[in-house]
């Protein structure tokens, strides 16, 4: 460990337990919002009620990493494994809960948070689970977690692991430490063979290239139905329908800008919109509802059991149909003849485009894709995905600027699968280099 490193985390110490009050304080602000924030608040400090020696840890920070977990965590599972999930946000825990609530009731898996940055916190949950290794979800740097699964012997691995171009140039500028930090895993399970050789152009050892799990991903078998249902009670059996899923904020302005413009056409489009954080859901259909929109909204105007075969009457149909509900992405999807992945047109770059694949959407973002570089531009090679630069652009494409086929969609996706299996036949190798 360079001298540089060793007094980067003696600063991290000292920056967590001086901010502890101001954690706390965030915690209370959330839970405001989310009261699952401040619940099982021991388990933030490494207090954890009901221990599970040697399990597999798999850490999911919230619900997009979660989800990517799923068929790699069921098949831990299957395999006679014991499965501890930490995460920090109520999204990603409530769905774990919602996925493995089997499991959960069995004893096979739990969901706790993830410690604070502290030493001692980490020292208790390793006594507490005394996990066989670890998995951490796409990429998440936190160095004390490295460090004291380095200091407990707990095999630590980078999984789904993609290290986008954007970073590389942020962690070069900052002395390389996030990079020295990356080489403290005792490996890394990562998306494509450019990923692997950009881990490996910074030290990281023992990489295996295993795709993306996310293709992998089951789809609930009653949303897609249920969303076909969905736009026929809804009368747009004969409109365009565009889903816009995961928007962010910053993005709203933009996306108001296409609805309007292609509300010219004959009939108008019904559009989907999904806002990516729960807290927003209600802000922003009162913004729709200010612009002028007509808005439905999923909670208020569908049944909360979408396998019901009544109803009820059919509404007028509306502009905007808002999906203020976790957990029915594909659901969402499935009424779209296009979608709109958001995130790419803010500077934070752009969500998971697989979803709207498996259900053989095409899928248009923002120019500000650096984040999912695979499987972005090769599903851009393949037709099947493309970037708009501005509403005029986005409605162009959305109004049949950009029609790739069923059979484009399905050979790119086959292409591609197979993460999970990959991932399995890896492991063995993986942990016998690291250990």
């Amino acid at each position: 460990m360079s001298l540089k490193l060793r007094l980067f985390l003696a600063f991290w110490a000292a920056l967590w337990h001086l901010g502890l009050p101001a954690i706390l304080l965030y915690l209370r602000k959330r839970a405001k919002k989310d009261p699952l924030y401040s619940q099982h608040l021991g388990e933030r400090f490494g207090r954890y009620p009901t221990p599970m020696p040697g399990a597999v840890w798999v850490h999911a920070v919230s619900l997009g990493e979660l989800r990517s977990a799923v068929p790699m965590i069921r098949a831990l599972l299957d395999r006679g494994e014991r499965v501890v999930v930490t995460q920090f946000t109520p999204a990603g825990r409530r769905e774990t809960e919602t996925v493995f609530a089997e499991e959960i009731a069995n004893g096979t898996l739990q969901a706790v948070w993830i410690p604070i940055e502290t030493s001692w916190a980490y020292r208790r949950f390793f006594k507490a689970y005394q996990p066989e290794y670890g998995l951490v979800m796409e990429i998440e740097i936190w160095p004390r977690m490295v460090m004291a699964a380095k200091r407990a012997r707990v095999p630590l691995f980078m999984c789904n692991a993609q290290y986008p171009t954007k970073s590389m140039a942020k962690d070069a500028k900052a002395f390389g430490l996030r990079s020295e930090v990356m080489t403290h895993y005792a490996g890394a399970f990562v998306k494509s063979d450019l990923q692997r050789d950009r881990f490996a152009s910074v030290g990281v050892k023992n990489i295996h290239v295993t795709g993306e799990l996310r293709f992998d991903q089951p789809v609930p078998a009653h949303l897609p139905p249920a969303g076909q249902k969905a736009r026929d009670w809804l009368g747009a059996s004969d409109r365009t329908v565009v889903t816009l899923a995961s928007t962010v904020e910053g993005e709203d302005a933009l996306y108001v800008d296409t609805m309007r413009q292609m509300a010219r056409q004959t009939p108008k489009p019904l559009f989907v919109y999904v806002p990516r954080r729960p807290e927003l859901f209600s802000s922003i259909g009162d913004m729709l509802e200010n612009e002028g929109f007509s808005v439905l909204r999923r909670s208020e105007g569908l049944p909360e059991d979408l396998t019901l075969d009544d109803w009820g009457p059919s509404p007028n149909t509306p502009d905007i149909l808002l999906g203020d509900s976790l957990g029915e992405m594909y659901f969402y999807l499935s009424m779209a003849d296009r979608a709109v992945v958001g995130g790419g047109f803010r500077p934070q770059g752009a969500h998971n485009i697989i979803e709207p694949l498996a259900m053989k959407k095409p899928v248009i973002t923002g120019p500000q894709t650096w984040t999912i570089e695979y499987p972005f531009e090769e599903a851009k090679a393949a037709g099947v995905a493309r970037t708009a630069n501005d509403a005029t652009d986005l409605a162009q494409a959305l109004s049949g600027g950009f029609s790739p086929s069923v059979e484009q969609i399905d050979s790119f996706f086959a292409a591609h699968a197979g993460g999970t299996q990959k991932f399995l036949n890896a492991l063995p190798e993986a942990l016998q280099n690291a250990r």
